[in-house]
């Protein structure tokens, strides 16, 4: 029997459009509910707290976010207007990469893409 690989899930959601925290705590939680099904969140979200410490340029954080989408085997997006999101979108589309629309989708998704034994 193949033992499931671990997924790489991308955390797609608005963060500059509204409240911030409520944009970061959003993310988090989703991230962490992927977590918990075993599979490995990519929270581009938490880059907030690093701003703090080292400030960038938006393009700067959003170029960063496009290296670490291209190493991800999916993409969550989560609800709510983000242009970055939308980019990310795009993005993922180009690399193929299945996009899932809410987090129930992604959930329900998860056990079959990962009992597909997805290649890196």
């Amino acid at each position: 029997m193949m033992t499931p690989e671990i997924l790489r899930i991308y955390i797609a959601g608005p963060y500059t459009s509204g409240d911030v925290a409520m944009n970061v705590r959003q993310a988090v939680l989703a991230g962490l509910a992927i977590h918990e099904t075993g599979h490995a969140p990519f929270i581009p979200h938490l880059f907030h707290f690093a701003h703090y410490l080292c400030p960038q340029e938006y393009a700067v954080w959003c170029a960063l976010d496009l290296q670490w989408l291209e190493a991800c085997h999916a993409v969550l997006r989560l609800p709510g207007e983000s242009p970055g999101s939308d980019r990310e979108v795009e993005f993922a589309m180009t690399l193929g990469l299945p996009i899932y629309h809410g987090l129930e989708a992604c959930l329900q998704a998860l056990p079959i893409i990962s009992s597909r034994g997805v290649q890196v």
